[in-house]
């Protein structure tokens, strides 16, 4: 080995020495360079991810053979069952299709109300309700009687399926009221006497609905007989098909109305001829439901007709329909407005439920609603915390205001004609009015709301616009408690309103004055405590201040009002 090398390295020594010799005379050149040097970068190959082995080594894979020899092996370990966390909840409160109410209380209160409903196959049912309130008097100070009785029975069979829903109606109501308001120390002892004060309504009706899917969103049908007394009598049909459609992805949606009155008085204020009256309204509504992210606007008009059959005369009108809404943010700001009119049919059972205390002698006819022009804003100041305030400015031609009759010594001797009753007078009227409301829920067991509203007005022809308030704000709270026990109260307020005193005797001073019926509040509250979830027992208390107010002229209310029953659940 060491020879080897050592011959290697002779070899190496010769041969450099070979080369220097042989470059002794290299001599000198010059080099001219004729373009400038351009260098160039080749191109470089990307490497692959996974290179290719091409080695006989890596091709081949060796099989692997092996076995696995299992045994058993004895254990005394047992593992446990796993077991869900369980949540907290509250238990489902079962919902029963029956229920009575039976209370009473002071001024010799009674209220009951039984309400059954049956299904009689999977689809069709069977429902009814029976109410009735009645109290025996007894204000402070009323020398007449001041009871009073409302009773009423509603019956309805209908049924539901995936492609039509309908239901027939038939009701009874019957209601005995007292005008026993009257101007103080005009009257004496011995005319009090001989007043027969009581009134007796009644309503009878038959109806029905019908809605089928896609096509009729909802058709209704209703006749009311409405009678008194006094020989009043009315009758009033009225129909409302709704049909509904899209047309390129636009709703389309078409209303047609149908009301027809027709009623009589046997006698006028003064006991002369009698009164009668009758109108055919007849009406069409298009509109057309456009969306566009968050913008919605329901655009249409009103066509109606209306035609007198005894007094007043047959007109045409035509009425704006446009409302919109915008979210300006999400739920939480949601712009709206609008601009609607539309022909009212009053009646007399209208004027009879809002006041128990008109004469049979009224003259009925319909208020042209010209428009209601409005905007406001609503959404929600937090999850539980909503709002709502609204402008509005509303025209009408032939508005119903409710204004008292007065007294005339020598006119009659019916139970209405002391003084103690009151008659619709028509006017103009523009309101111009303010609304806002607050409402929150701040729990499951807490929920408050409070809601206002200011209106001025202005007449053409009266004085004033009788008995409408200038102010009306409402509050409420509910509370639950506990599971078993629950509370709420509520509190109203209600500004002064106008009306018009008259008085003309052959033995006393002749007066005819305008009157300024005091604003006033009541507060009204109710506590329940459930037994079970079929038995709940509750005590109500109204006016509870109190308070001494009238609600229309020379018509004091019940002072405190306590009210005591239980309610019971039950399926048959």
């Amino acid at each position: 080995m060491k020879q080897v090398k050592y011959i290697a390295a002779v070899l190496f020594v010769t041969q450099i020495a070979f080369s220097q010799k042989k470059d002794e005379n290299i001599g000198t050149e010059v080099v001219n360079v004729v373009k400038p040097y351009t260098p160039t970068i080749s191109d470089a190959f990307k490497v692959k991810e996974t290179p290719s082995l091409d080695d006989e080594e890596t091709q081949k894979k060796e099989n692997i053979k092996y076995t696995i020899f299992s045994f058993p092996v004895a254990s005394t370990f047992a593992p446990a069952k796993g077991k869900a966390a369980g949540v907290d909840k509250s238990p489902q409160e079962k919902i029963f299709s029956n229920y009575l109410t039976l209370a009473a209380g002071n001024y010799g209160t009674v209220n009951a109300e039984l309400f059954v409903t049956e299904n009689v196959s999977n689809t069709d049912y069977f429902g009814g309700m029976l109410r009735h309130s009645s109290s025996q008097g007894g204000i402070d100070g009323v020398v007449l009687d001041d009871k009073f009785m409302n009773t009423t029975l509603d019956l309805t069979y209908g049924s539901r399926t995936n492609t039509m829903n309908w239901n027939a109606d038939l009701g009874y109501q019957h209601q005995m009221y007292n005008w026993y308001g009257f101007y103080p120390g005009t009257i004496t002892p011995e005319t009090l006497a001989t007043i027969d004060e009581q009134q007796t309504y009644h309503t009878l009706y038959v109806g029905g609905r019908l809605g089928l899917k896609n096509v009729l969103k909802e058709s209704s049908v209703k006749f009311t007989r409405f009678w008194d007394a006094f020989g009043s009598g009315e009758n009033r049909f009225v129909a409302k098909p709704s049909l509904e459609f899209d047309i390129v992805e636009q709703k389309i949606k078409a209303d047609f109305v149908l009301d027809y009155i027709s009623g009589s008085f046997d006698k006028n204020i003064v006991g002369n001829a009698g009164i009668k009256y009758g109108f055919t309204n007849v009406g069409f509504q298009p509109s057309i439901k456009i969306q566009k992210d968050d913008l919605t606007v329901n655009a249409g008009v009103g066509f109606f007709y209306s035609a007198a059959q005894e007094q007043g005369e047959s007109k045409f009108f035509i009425y704006p329909q446009v409302t919109g809404s915008y979210r300006v943010v999400g739920d939480l700001m949601i712009f709206y407005a609008g601009l609607e009119g539309g022909l009212k049919q009053n009646s007399y059972r209208d004027f009879a439920q809002e006041n128990f205390f008109v004469s049979p002698t009224l003259l009925v006819a319909p208020t042209d609603q010209k428009y209601d022009i409005y905007v406001g804003l609503k959404g929600k100041l937090a999850n539980s915390v909503s709002y709502n305030i609204r402008g509005s400015y509303l025209n009408e031609d032939n508005r119903a205001l409710f204004k008292s009759n007065g007294y005339e010594e020598l006119v009659g001797f019916e139970g209405y004609q002391y003084g103690n009753s009151f008659n619709v007078v028509y006017d103009k009227l523009k309101t111009v009015s303010f609304f806002g409301e607050l409402r929150a829920d701040f729990s499951k067991n807490v929920a408050f709301g409070i809601n206002g509203t200011f209106s001025s007005y202005s007449t053409d022809v009266e004085n004033e616009a009788w008995n409408l308030p200038a102010l009306k704000i409402g509050t409420n709270l509910d509370v639950n408690i506990t599971q078993k026990w629950y509370a709420g109260a509520n509190l109203f307020f209600v500004g002064e309103r106008k009306d018009f005193a008259h008085f003309a005797s052959l033995t006393q001073p002749t007066f005819d004055t305008e009157v300024t019926l005091d604003s006033y509040f009541d507060l009204n509250a109710h506590v329940g405590y459930k037994h079970s979830e079929r038995l709940t027992f509750f005590l109500k208390g109204n006016n509870l201040a109190n308070q001494d107010y009238q609600r229309w002229l020379n018509y004091p209310v019940q002072g405190l009002q306590v009210l005591g029953g239980a309610n019971y659940k039950f399926d048959f």
